[in-house]
C-alpha cells in the first residue's frame, strides 16, 4: 500500500495487513492475541497500527493486556427462536473460520433498542456488522458505513441506507404454495400473520394475493387476521374461523409458530381443512396432520451474509447487492387422508 489513506474511512485491518507487509489472517491473530507468531511479524503489525492510527486508543491497550478485540457484530430478533439461534450457529462459525469473535445481541423487534444496539457495536470497534432488521431506518449508520464499517442486512432489507442484503424468496414461496392450495380446489383460505409491519410478512401476504385474484378468490378481510404472535393466539383465531357458518376449507401460516396453534386446533376438532405453512420446524414430519411447509436452507442465509461482510472486510467495494435464496415446497405431517 503507498500514500496515506483517506480521512473518509476508519483505517481496516487489511490497511494494516498491507502496510506491514503481512497476510490478513496474521493481522487477525496478532489481534487475538493468538499463540505461536513470530515475534518479527508481531512487531510489524503493531509498527503498522500505531502508524495508521487503527483503532489506536482501544486497539493499542488490548493487543497488549490479551484482550481479543477482532469481533463481528451480529443483531437478530430473538436468540430463543430457532430460526435466528441457527442464524446466530451459523454466522459464529464464519466467523471463527476467520479467527475472529462474534457478539450477538437481540432486538426484541424493537427499533429503539435496535438503533441502541447498533450504536453500542459500533462504539466497541466491530470490523462488520450482521443485521436482521427490526426498524424501518436505518439512515443513522451511514456514518459508519462511510468510515469503512461493512454492514449485511438478512432476512429484511435495510431503510434508508444502501447496503448488503441476504433475503429468502418470500413472495415467491408464498405464490408457490398458495397456487398448490388453488389448484386443490381451495378458494376460502384463512390466512394468519404476525405483523404486517413486518417485510417478510407483507411478501408473504402479496405472493398469497398474486394467487388468489387471478383465481376468482374473493378479497375477504374477514379471513385475514394480523397480530397473531404465539400458538395459543393461532389457535383460538382458527377455532373462530371454524366456527363461522362459511368456515375456510383451507388455511396459510405465515411462520411456523402460527403453525404450531393451527395444528393444535385442526386437530383438536379433527378438521379435514388443508394447511400450508411457510417455515419448515422441527418435529414438523411427525405432527399427525398433513401439512406441506414451505421450506429453505436457513443455514445457507446465515453462511452467505457472513462470507458476503468478510468479503467486504478484505477489501470489496462493489456496489451493494442483494441476494434472494429459493424456497421450496414439502410435504411434511401425516399423509394425506
Amino acid at each position: 500500500m503507498t500514500g496515506d489513506i483517506g480521512r473518509t474511512r476508519r483505517p481496516t485491518m487489511v490497511d494494516v495487513a498491507n502496510r506491514a507487509g503481512v497476510s490478513l489472517k496474521t493481522v487477525s491473530r496478532v489481534v487475538n492475541n493468538e499463540p505461536n507468531v513470530q515475534p518479527d511479524l508481531i512487531e510489524r503489525v503493531l509498527a503498522a497500527v500505531a502508524e495508521l492510527g487503527f483503532r489506536r486508543n482501544h486497539l493499542a491497550s488490548s493487543l497488549r493486556s490479551g484482550q481479543a478485540s477482532a469481533t463481528i457484530g451480529l443483531l437478530i430478533e430473538e436468540i430463543a427462536n430457532p430460526f435466528y439461534a441457527t442464524i446466530a450457529g451459523t454466522a459464529a462459525e464464519v466467523v471463527r473460520q476467520h479467527d475472529m469473535m462474534l457478539i450477538i445481541a437481540s432486538s426484541e423487534e424493537d427499533p429503539a433498542r435496535e438503533r441502541q444496539l447498533l450504536r453500542d457495536m459500533c462504539a466497541r470497534r466491530v470490523d462488520g456488522l450482521l443485521v436482521v432488521p427490526a426498524g424501518y431506518d436505518h439512515s443513522f449508520l451511514r456514518t459508519e458505513v462511510e468510515l469503512g464499517t461493512p454492514v449485511v442486512f438478512l432476512d429484511r432489507p435495510a431503510g434508508g441506507l444502501a447496503a448488503d442484503t441476504v433475503l429468502l424468496d418470500n413472495r415467491g414461496g408464498a405464490r408457490a404454495g398458495v397456487r398448490r392450495l388453488v389448484e386443490a380446489g381451495h378458494r376460502r383460505i384463512g390466512i394468519l400473520l404476525d405483523s404486517v409491519g413486518i417485510h417478510t410478512m407483507r411478501e408473504r401476504l402479496d405472493g398469497a394475493y398474486d394467487v388468489l385474484a387471478p383465481a376468482g378468490a374473493p378479497y375477504d378481510t374477514r379471513l385475514v387476521r394480523d397480530g397473531i404472535r404465539d400458538p395459543a393466539a393461532a389457535a383460538r383465531t382458527v377455532a373462530d374461523l371454524l366456527d363461522r357458518p362459511d368456515p375456510p376449507t383451507a388455511f396459510f401460516s405465515l411462520n411456523n409458530r402460527i403453525t404450531v396453534g393451527v395444528i393444535e386446533e385442526l386437530c383438536r376438532r379433527g378438521s379435514d381443512a388443508a394447511l400450508l405453512g411457510f417455515d419448515d420446524f422441527d418435529l414438523a414430519r411427525l405432527v399427525p396432520y398433513p401439512l406441506t411447509v414451505i421450506a429453505y436452507d436457513t443455514h445457507e442465509l446465515a453462511r452467505v451474509a457472513t462470507e458476503l461482510l468478510f468479503r467486504r472486510i478484505e477489501g470489496d467495494r462493489s456496489l451493494p447487492r442483494t441476494v434472494v435464496l429459493p424456497t421450496e415446497l414439502v410435504a411434511r405431517g401425516a399423509p394425506p387422508r
